[in-house]
């Protein structure tokens, strides 16, 4: 018999790298929200491609708290960061299904107050 001095990996790595192609081609790579918010249903959404940087990130969670950038931020100190704010980029919001009308209201007056009108208002594609 013929003895083995050392043993043959290349076809273990081969087997490896169709698993991972396997893996990553199946795997559903969905963007989590690290605020946890739960945005409203709609049937007549549209897909929404992010360009590949958003100056402008607001949320407001269903505490009714205030983000910009996922930062908590007060309305006042909301305003004066509008201030230095292009109003020809986009603008992301993202708003939980609980949040206070209220509140939202307050952002888009305050918005429209600094003449940012390019505004995408995130939800999600109502199933059935």
């Amino acid at each position: 018999m013929k003895r083995f001095d050392q043993i043959n990996v290349i076809p273990m790595i081969d087997v490896m790298l169709v698993l991972l192609a396997i893996v990553l081609t199946s795997a559903s790579f969905i963007v989590q929200d690290k605020l946890g918010i739960d945005l409203p249903e709609t049937q007549e959404t549209q897909s929404y491609q992010p360009p590949e940087t958003i100056d402008i990130r607001l949320a407001i969670d269903a505490d009714n708290q205030f983000y910009l950038n996922d930062n908590a931020i007060t309305l006042a100190e909301l305003e004066n960061a509008l201030l230095s704010a292009n109003p020809d980029k986009p603008i992301e919001i993202r708003v939980d299904r609980a949040t206070d009308f209220g509140y939202f209201t307050q952002l888009i007056d305050l918005l429209k107050k600094h003449q940012l009108h390019n505004l995408n208002i995130l939800t999600r594609k109502q199933n059935g």
